[in-house]
């Protein structure tokens, strides 16, 4: 009889098996959401050093700011690099952009005449102000001699670069179309050639600082319009000067250093 009667009972105390499993996921969630904060957290912590070894490196802050941390390992010399992008976008001074605007204008009532005839055209770059030279305008085709006519040209924008203490890069670009004359056998050669001609000229003219001048051929492979029509292929076919501030890091200064060694951390390439 007591057998029966054990078969009948029924628990109440189910619920709480239930309970359990609930509490425990629960549980569960709030670990994964906090291990998840510390995550974020960390992550803005190590951009935070990143930041804070470049302002240092750059001398942004004073000798007392820096002192209070005389020492940094090697990872935070690792990191400094990789989030060099970030910083350098945040010590870009308000002042070169104010420079840069004012020799656009100038050069926009300078080259008046050019810019509407769309042989010259000045704008606002990615790395700076790019001052382009379209080859109608200043080559013959194939060509990487500057007519005798574009002189005054480029002595009015070496005028104006002369005022500035600010790096300039001279590119070459072409089309897509393949050149092969008795100068050249690429269009690697034909826009690395004009870019030299024009900065060997701005050099001639005093306009640049050896040190601040330099020359690089792209040939086709930085377009800034299709060459799919006759009108973008003649926007490519280009000679652009780019002035741009001097702010460079020599990244292999920002390597780990040697087991008890403090990283030496950014160098400007221009001290």
């Amino acid at each position: 009889m007591s057998s029966g009667r054990h078969k009948g009972h029924v628990s109440h105390e189910r619920w709480l098996i239930s309970f359990a499993d609930f509490i425990t996921l629960l549980f569960s969630l709030f670990v994964v959401l906090y291990a998840f904060a510390r995550a974020d957290q960390k992550k803005q912590t190590d951009v935070a050093a990143a930041i804070d070894t470049a302002f240092r490196t750059m001398g942004v802050f004073g000798k007392a700011a820096t002192a209070a941390a005389p020492h940094a390992n090697a990872e935070a010399g690792r990191k400094a690099a990789m989030n060099a992008a970030i910083a350098e976008e945040l010590l870009a001074p308000a002042q070169v952009r104010n420079d840069l605007e004012k020799m656009r204008r100038d050069l926009q009532q300078r080259l008046s005449i050019q810019v509407a005839q769309h042989t010259v055209s000045i704008e606002m770059g990615r790395d700076g102000l790019v001052i382009s030279l379209r080859e109608a305008g200043f080559f013959d085709t194939g060509s990487a001699t500057p007519r005798p006519e574009t002189l005054p040209t480029l002595r009015q924008i070496a005028d104006s670069l002369n005022r500035a203490p600010y790096d300039v890069r001279v590119e070459g670009h072409t089309d897509n179309v393949p050149v092969h004359n008795a100068g050249f056998d690429s269009n690697w050669e034909l826009s690395s050639a004009r870019a030299t001609r024009i900065a060997r000229m701005l050099l001639d003219m005093k306009a640049i600082p050896p040190d601040h001048l330099s020359a690089a051929g792209y040939a086709e492979f930085h377009p800034v319009a299709g060459n799919d029509t006759a009108e973008g292929r003649a926007k490519n076919r280009r000679v652009d000067l780019v002035v741009m501030p001097r702010t460079r890091f020599d990244f292999a200064q920002a390597l780990p250093a040697q087991a008890g060694q403090a990283p030496s951390g950014w160098r400007r390439i221009d001290e």
